[in-house]
């Protein structure tokens, strides 16, 4: 299976495995917002040969592009390296695909998704590859999509013209903002009456078939330490793996057991809309990750003698956010405590779902703005060009 820790930078081309026997796949994205949808597409390239790498952007590179992403370089890396069938990062992978980039990783063919993406002069991207053969194609990941996500979450916030200051900083920008959020807004309404804006979309079907493709199938083995985990793991990010990897470390054969609450039990602790993603998409989203062994799909939010035994439970560990009571008051850890088998586990990251969630809206809205304004200059600039010609 796909070996954990992340490489050395630039480490890809030297460290690749050599040899006819072996086919190795190249991904290459800029992974800014790493959904199941991704994990899904590296799961699909992974089964199309022996090794996979997966080439990641600089910010850099993705700024010129795109302008600045949501997540830095480093936890981009992270995140992907985290994701189960990745066997190798390649840290400022370059932005298009050319054989050369095949050659310089020692890959056999290129893996993309089934949407066509095109050049600045309207070329396939992926034109030379695909003439050499050395292009393969995934589905895409029906029901999820990083502008549907980001749809959920400005839903999330309420941030909606009035209100917009309210729910996050945004005082400053009032004024190029109170603009943009009413685009993005009413771009995300536009939905039928009464139904939330992103359902239009693409609803996530979930079937056993998916869930068996991203389980990992592993019983835990005699000698393994049984760990257990609970949560609502919600829009899984950086601060999961963090916290996640940290778990990982406290034993030499850990086997992580990850309780997802139900929705309904998430809105009653974490209120809002939360969650952002249901429990389908949370369960494909944990298992997906590779400090995780198995996952029980609405847990109980007490943790009770009764799971602890079934699961024959050693450690069940949380990390630093605070611990919301049941609904009858009480500790959902009274009895992993009164066992002694609690531990609190810092993962050194503060980064909670609610953080993040104003990270993308905030990139979001200035990448909206920053939008506008390219608009406006390159309107201004053609009647300047337009007014030059009537002087000729």
């Amino acid at each position: 299976g796909p070996r954990p820790g992340l490489p050395p930078a630039g480490a890809a081309s030297e460290r690749a495995p050599r040899g006819p026997r072996l086919q190795q796949g190249l991904c290459l994205s800029s992974y800014d917002m790493v959904h199941y949808g991704h994990s899904n597409q590296l799961r699909q390239a992974r089964a199309m040969g022996d090794y996979l790498i997966v080439g990641v952007h600089t910010d850099e590179e993705i700024a010129k592009h795109k302008g600045p992403p949501v997540f830095t370089q480093e936890e981009r890396y992270k995140m992907v390296q985290a994701i189960k069938w990745v066997d190798e990062i390649a840290p400022g992978a370059p932005y298009v695909t050319t054989l050369e980039t095949l050659d310089k990783y020692n890959c056999d063919f290129c893996v993309h998704g089934d949407d066509i993406t095109l050049t600045v002069d309207g070329k396939d991207t992926y034109e030379e590859v695909k003439t050499a053969g050395r292009y393969r194609e995934c589905k895409r990941t029906q029901g999820v999509s990083t502008t549907d996500l980001v749809g959920r979450m400005l839903l999330m916030t309420k941030a909606h013209h009035s209100n917009i200051d309210e729910d996050l900083d945004y005082r400053k920008h009032t004024d190029n903002f109170g603009k943009v959020m009413k685009c993005v807004w009413c771009v995300f309404s536009q939905g039928p009456k009464g139904h939330s804006p992103w359902t239009g979309v693409s609803q996530f079907l979930q079937t056993s078939q998916k869930i068996i493709q991203f389980a990992s199938g592993k019983e835990p083995q005699p000698g393994d330490t049984i760990i257990y985990v609970a949560g609502a793991f919600d829009l899984f990010h950086i601060g999961h793996v963090d916290f996640l990897e940290k778990v990982h470390q406290l034993s030499e054969r850990p086997y992580i057991i990850a309780g997802l609450h139900f929705d309904q039990e998430v809105n009653r602790y974490k209120g809002k809309n939360y969650p952002i993603m249901n429990i389908h998409e949370r369960t494909l989203s944990v298992l997906a990750c590779r400090y995780v062994s198995e996952v029980v799909i609405g847990a109980p939010y007490a943790v009770t003698a009764d799971l602890l035994d079934h699961f024959r439970v050693t450690l069940v560990c949380h990390g630093m956010t605070e611990v919301v009571s049941d609904k009858d008051g009480s500790d959902p850890y009274e009895e992993p405590k009164r066992r002694g088998i609690f531990q609190l586990v810092d993962s050194g990251s503060n980064l909670t779902t609610d953080l993040i969630v104003q990270r993308i809206i905030k990139n979001r809205l200035e990448f909206e703005a920053r939008n506008q304004k390219k608009e406006a200059k390159e309107l201004a600039v053609l009647e300047a060009m337009k007014k030059l010609e009537e002087k000729h």
